[in-house]
């Protein structure tokens, strides 16, 4: 029987998302709670790899189990077994074809930037910082060059797996809400740190420190080095895979990211 299952998690107490040697992974937390459960070892794909530091919304996994348990077992009686800062939010029966990562057709992604002198006290390993004064209206006409198709060599990790650096950018937006910038972007799917280097680039472009169009020179120059540093995974946030209607999974609102604006 295969199962689906949607996660929350802050990032800040793990080593990421993928299973290491020596643990510390939100997979390898999430293992230990399902073979609890299931009474024997359970491997578990997700729909797209965090990195350390960085937390998620709506993270979708699937497994295949060996044994039958009520949908309750599977989200309260996991949820007993994981540690703080990980929780399993929904759990659905799919069919053998579903697959967490291949059958999304789109990610989602959330980046939270305080924009004071101060640093965060609260919010510490929750919010991106940036003490100096940003330019909302350049930022957001750079941030209007980049959907559609492009090659994002620039914005790509030199350790990414991915076979191919072009994606399809369907969403990039900044706005502002006090002292926060809030950044969103969905893509067909991502590079290994695309979202923390666009916004490290997006951050130069409010500083003055270059202007709009230099987004378009990247994109053609497909050169990493020529682009700014890769930003802290403080503020980044996984919002989700979008996956086709017919999937039926839950897409829970996580609109309290809003709310706590």
């Amino acid at each position: 029987m295969r199962i689906a299952l949607g996660l929350e998690y802050c990032g800040t107490a793990f080593r990421g998302w993928q299973s290491q040697a020596g643990g510390g992974t939100v997979q390898d937390a999430l293992q230990a709670a399902l073979a609890k459960i299931v009474g024997t070892p359970v491997g578990v794909l997700c729909a797209g790899r965090t990195d350390a530091g960085v937390h998620a919304t709506q993270q979708v996994v699937h497994f295949d189990s060996p044994v039958e348990r009520p949908v309750t077992a599977w989200v309260r009686g996991v949820n007993t077994h994981l540690p703080d800062g990980v929780a399993v939010r929904w759990a659905q029966p799919v069919g053998d074809e579903f697959h967490a990562r291949f059958s999304a057709r789109g990610r989602r992604y959330r980046y939270l930037l305080l924009n004071r002198p101060q640093r965060p006290g609260l919010w510490q390993g929750r919010l991106g910082w940036f003490h100096g004064e940003l330019d909302l209206a350049a930022m957001q006409a750079a941030c209007g060059r980049l959907p559609g198709e492009h090659d994002f060599s620039a914005f790509r990790a030199a350790e990414c797996q991915a076979k191919s650096p072009v994606k399809t950018m369907t969403r990039a937006t900044v706005r502002q809400c006090g002292s926060l910038f809030v950044f969103d972007f969905e893509a067909s799917a991502f590079l290994h740190h695309m979202v923390r280097n666009l916004v490290g680039t997006l951050v130069y472009i409010g500083k003055g420190a270059q202007p709009p169009g230099w987004v378009d020179e990247l994109l053609q120059m497909k050169d990493r080095k020529l682009a700014a540093p890769t930003f802290s995974p403080d503020g980044l946030y996984f919002r989700g895979p979008v996956y086709e209607p017919h999937w039926g999974l839950p897409d829970p609102d996580d609109d309290f990211l809003d709310a706590l604006l």
